[in-house]
Protein backbone atom coordinates (compact mmCIF):
# COMPACT_ATOMS: atom_id res chain seq x y z
CA UNK A 1 0.00 0.00 0.00
CA UNK A 2 3.60 2.37 0.64
CA UNK A 3 4.40 1.82 -2.86
CA UNK A 4 1.03 2.83 -4.35
CA UNK A 5 0.85 6.13 -6.30
CA UNK A 6 -1.81 8.38 -5.50
CA UNK A 7 -3.60 10.22 -8.26
CA UNK A 8 -3.87 13.51 -8.31
CA UNK A 9 -6.99 15.55 -10.71
CA UNK A 10 -6.68 18.98 -11.79
CA UNK A 11 -8.94 21.20 -13.60
CA UNK A 12 -7.50 23.21 -16.15
CA UNK A 13 -8.15 25.37 -19.15
CA UNK A 14 -8.51 24.27 -21.77
CA UNK A 15 -6.27 26.60 -23.95
CA UNK A 16 -3.51 25.63 -21.29
CA UNK A 17 -3.79 22.42 -22.70
CA UNK A 18 -1.44 20.71 -25.80
CA UNK A 19 -3.63 20.21 -28.78
CA UNK A 20 -3.77 16.32 -28.71
CA UNK A 21 -5.96 16.47 -25.53
CA UNK A 22 -8.47 18.64 -26.94
CA UNK A 23 -8.90 16.53 -29.89
CA UNK A 24 -8.85 13.54 -27.98
CA UNK A 25 -12.14 14.46 -26.08
CA UNK A 26 -13.23 16.02 -29.38
CA UNK A 27 -12.50 12.68 -30.92
CA UNK A 28 -14.90 10.24 -27.65
CA UNK A 29 -17.78 13.28 -28.37
CA UNK A 30 -18.37 12.21 -31.62
CA UNK A 31 -18.15 8.56 -30.72
CA UNK A 32 -20.58 9.24 -27.59
CA UNK A 33 -22.79 11.11 -30.04
CA UNK A 34 -23.15 8.32 -32.58
CA UNK A 35 -21.84 11.08 -35.35
CA UNK A 36 -19.03 8.75 -35.84
CA UNK A 37 -19.36 4.77 -35.70
CA UNK A 38 -15.54 3.91 -35.18
CA UNK A 39 -12.42 5.34 -33.61
CA UNK A 40 -10.97 5.59 -36.96
CA UNK A 41 -13.85 7.76 -37.98
CA UNK A 42 -13.66 9.87 -35.35
CA UNK A 43 -9.75 10.37 -34.98
CA UNK A 44 -10.06 11.44 -38.80
CA UNK A 45 -12.14 13.77 -38.24
CA UNK A 46 -10.05 15.64 -35.42
CA UNK A 47 -7.29 15.27 -37.37
CA UNK A 48 -5.07 13.01 -34.30
CA UNK A 49 -3.68 9.58 -34.72
CA UNK A 50 -5.24 6.30 -33.63
CA UNK A 51 -2.71 5.51 -31.13
CA UNK A 52 -2.59 9.42 -29.46
CA UNK A 53 -6.11 8.68 -29.32
CA UNK A 54 -5.43 5.39 -27.46
CA UNK A 55 -2.58 6.98 -25.46
CA UNK A 56 -4.71 9.56 -24.01
CA UNK A 57 -8.43 8.62 -23.94
CA UNK A 58 -8.31 7.21 -20.27
CA UNK A 59 -6.09 10.28 -18.94
CA UNK A 60 -8.62 13.15 -20.13
CA UNK A 61 -12.09 13.96 -19.98
CA UNK A 62 -14.35 17.15 -20.81
CA UNK A 63 -15.29 18.50 -17.20
CA UNK A 64 -18.63 17.87 -17.69
CA UNK A 65 -17.93 13.97 -18.44
CA UNK A 66 -16.16 14.19 -14.32
CA UNK A 67 -18.98 16.41 -12.23
CA UNK A 68 -20.76 13.60 -10.71
CA UNK A 69 -19.89 10.22 -12.67
CA UNK A 70 -20.91 9.87 -16.03
CA UNK A 71 -24.86 10.66 -16.71
CA UNK A 72 -26.67 9.84 -19.83
CA UNK A 73 -30.38 10.67 -20.97
CA UNK A 74 -32.04 8.29 -22.63
CA UNK A 75 -35.16 8.86 -24.72
CA UNK A 76 -37.96 5.90 -25.48
CA UNK A 77 -41.18 4.91 -27.34
CA UNK A 78 -42.86 2.55 -25.19
CA UNK A 79 -45.63 0.72 -26.19
CA UNK A 80 -48.84 1.37 -23.50
CA UNK A 81 -48.58 -2.44 -22.09
CA UNK A 82 -48.36 -3.31 -18.68
CA UNK A 83 -44.95 -4.07 -17.12
CA UNK A 84 -42.83 -2.42 -20.52
CA UNK A 85 -41.82 0.40 -18.32
CA UNK A 86 -41.13 -1.88 -15.61
CA UNK A 87 -38.68 -4.54 -17.23
CA UNK A 88 -36.70 -1.72 -19.14
CA UNK A 89 -35.89 -0.52 -15.37
CA UNK A 90 -34.52 -4.17 -14.83
CA UNK A 91 -32.56 -3.63 -17.81
CA UNK A 92 -30.85 -0.74 -16.04
CA UNK A 93 -30.56 -2.15 -12.66
CA UNK A 94 -29.07 -5.57 -14.50
CA UNK A 95 -26.73 -3.38 -15.76
CA UNK A 96 -25.71 -1.30 -12.79
CA UNK A 97 -26.70 1.94 -13.97
CA UNK A 98 -28.20 4.43 -11.17
CA UNK A 99 -31.48 5.98 -12.41
CA UNK A 100 -31.70 9.98 -11.60
CA UNK A 101 -34.52 10.49 -12.90
CA UNK A 102 -37.68 9.05 -15.29
CA UNK A 103 -40.18 11.41 -17.36
CA UNK A 104 -43.17 9.49 -19.18
CA UNK A 105 -45.57 11.70 -20.94
CA UNK A 106 -49.24 10.66 -21.06
CA UNK A 107 -49.66 7.81 -23.38
CA UNK A 108 -51.28 8.52 -27.16
CA UNK A 109 -52.21 5.66 -29.55
CA UNK A 110 -50.98 3.27 -27.76
CA UNK A 111 -47.34 4.76 -27.31
CA UNK A 112 -45.75 6.61 -24.30
CA UNK A 113 -42.91 8.77 -24.55
CA UNK A 114 -40.13 8.09 -22.28
CA UNK A 115 -37.18 10.08 -20.43
CA UNK A 116 -34.43 8.52 -18.40
CA UNK A 117 -31.38 9.58 -16.97
CA UNK A 118 -28.86 7.59 -15.10
CA UNK A 119 -25.26 7.64 -14.17
CA UNK A 120 -23.33 5.21 -15.70
CA UNK A 121 -20.29 5.46 -13.33
CA UNK A 122 -20.39 1.82 -12.27
CA UNK A 123 -22.37 0.35 -15.26
CA UNK A 124 -20.80 -2.80 -16.02
CA UNK A 125 -21.32 -2.94 -19.57
CA UNK A 126 -20.71 -0.04 -22.20
CA UNK A 127 -23.35 2.51 -23.14
CA UNK A 128 -23.86 0.71 -26.99
CA UNK A 129 -24.59 -2.89 -25.22
CA UNK A 130 -27.17 -0.85 -22.86
CA UNK A 131 -28.74 0.60 -25.67
CA UNK A 132 -28.73 -2.96 -27.12
CA UNK A 133 -30.53 -4.85 -24.92
CA UNK A 134 -32.91 -1.82 -23.95
CA UNK A 135 -34.22 -1.68 -27.91
CA UNK A 136 -34.58 -5.57 -27.74
CA UNK A 137 -37.01 -5.28 -24.85
CA UNK A 138 -40.58 -6.12 -26.30
CA UNK A 139 -42.74 -3.75 -26.24
CA UNK A 140 -39.79 -1.19 -27.19
CA UNK A 141 -40.26 1.12 -30.31
CA UNK A 142 -37.25 2.99 -30.36
CA UNK A 143 -34.45 3.70 -27.51
CA UNK A 144 -31.88 6.27 -28.36
CA UNK A 145 -29.25 8.47 -26.47
CA UNK A 146 -30.15 12.26 -26.58
CA UNK A 147 -27.33 13.62 -23.68
CA UNK A 148 -24.48 12.41 -22.06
Amino acid sequence: MANEKIKRYYIVDGDALPDVFIRVTEAQELIDTGEVQTVADAVNRVGISRSAYYKYKDAIQAFQNVAGGRIITFRFMLRDWMGVLSTVLGVFADTGANILTINQGIPTNGVAPVTITANTDLMSVKTEELLSRLGAVEGVIHADVVAG
